[in-house]
């Protein structure tokens, strides 16, 4: 009988045993459990972070390229600007005329409209009235200078242009006085340097040509590049003036 309850304490005593092992294990498995978690969480993060940081970095790059290359595209667009307004500065024209009576002054405003030029009126110290260009009469003045070539030295308020070294292209324009330039031209085409540049000479006149003007002018001047130039009714169109330079390339 004995031998039955000490059987039965050992077997009580190795099951209680056995019961408090595999309790401890399972504690041990499942307290390891939130470090692992722990662990791959903060992997996550590093990842996710590194990723963030790279996307960062390479929208800051992009953001920094796009940035240079407007700035770039900026300095382009004022560089071209520049050059145009130097180009522009470079072949500035020049529409000079002697008017008579308001026809040349006419035409030579709408070239210079059309040309996108300046205007320089050449003006006698003596202005010709009504009277003084009667030619048909014998004792007016411009006949009187017509017999008298000496008595053609006109002199004028102004013949010399202020920054004449920055034009290129100089229209000369004036009324034909028995078939040649009004010879108060003259003062300004003998006053002037007109090496390099263009010179177009252009004339007025209801019914004469331009005949021969341009050429005497051209002797008289002794340089520049004369063109051959053209007779203009008073109140010549803008379309015929520019068809006309379009004529000349210019």
């Amino acid at each position: 009988m004995k031998k039955r309850i000490m059987a039965a304490i050992l077997a009580a005593t190795l099951l209680i045993g056995l019961t408090a092992c595999g309790s401890t294990t399972d504690e041990t498995t499942t307290a390891s459990d939130p470090t692992a978690e722990s662990a791959d969480k903060q992997d996550k993060e590093s990842t996710n972070n590194q990723s963030t940081d790279n996307q960062s970095s390479d929208n800051q790059s992009t953001d920094n390229q796009s940035t240079d290359n407007q700035s770039t595209d900026k300095d382009s667009t004022i560089t071209d600007i520049e050059n145009a307004a130097v180009a522009k500065d470079s072949g500035k024209s020049l529409v000079v005329y002697y008017s008579a009576t308001g026809n040349t002054e006419n035409v030579a405003t709408t070239i210079a409209e059309a040309a996108n030029a300046d205007l320089f009126e050449l003006e006698p110290e003596e202005p010709y009235s009504d009277d003084d260009l009667d030619w048909r009469n014998d004792d007016s003045r411009v006949s009187r200078e017509h017999d008298n070539p000496d008595s053609r030295e006109i002199k004028l308020t102004a013949a010399t242009v202020d920054n004449w070294e920055s034009y290129e292209t100089v229209f000369i324009g004036y009324p034909i006085w028995w078939g040649i330039a009004a010879w108060p031209v003259n003062g300004f085409v003998k006053a002037n340097d007109f090496t390099g540049k263009t010179v177009v000479p252009f004339c007025t006149a209801t019914s004469s040509g331009i005949g021969e003007s341009g050429e005497l002018l051209q002797e008289m001047a002794g340089s520049g590049n004369w063109l051959e130039g053209d007779r203009f009714r008073s109140g010549t169109s803008s379309d015929d003036i520019q068809s006309w330079l379009r004529d000349l390339g210019l």
